[in-house]
């Protein structure tokens, strides 16, 4: 049975990850799957983007990674499938769209991600 946009609970940045930072049982469960997630807007690495960096606390730099190994385990990459309009970093977001799990290099602007929202749409909270 489809759940609505509304019915549905978000999913928390931080339980995507066991304490080695693998991946835990909860995100293999809902990797492929069309999931909620909470958070804030970093911002953003260029202007005109179809991405953005989604953190689960405020920042006010973006937390560019240059490889997996310093990846953090509290930010989501999301891929929109139109320009993102920029949101004030301290205000909250609600992402929807499709789980990714796995290193993947994006091959126009070469960031790394190990985690990926894809086809997504978000709103302000």
């Amino acid at each position: 049975m489809c759940q609505t946009h509304a019915s549905r609970e978000p999913l928390r940045i931080r339980d995507f990850y066991n304490k080695d930072l693998s991946f835990s049982p909860y995100a293999r469960e809902h990797e492929g799957t069309d999931i909620l997630v909470r958070g804030y807007m970093a911002p953003p690495l260029k202007a005109q983007s179809k991405f953005l960096v989604l953190t689960s606390r405020p920042m006010a730099v973006c937390p560019f990674c240059e490889s997996e190994a310093d990846w953090p385990d509290d930010i989501i990459v999301i891929y929109t499938d139109g320009i993102i309009d920029v949101v004030p970093f301290n205000v909250p977001i609600e992402v929807d769209g499709k789980l990714e799990l796995g290193t993947y290099t994006d091959t126009q602007i070469g960031f790394v991600s190990r985690v990926r929202v894809t086809s997504a749409s978000f709103e302000k909270m």
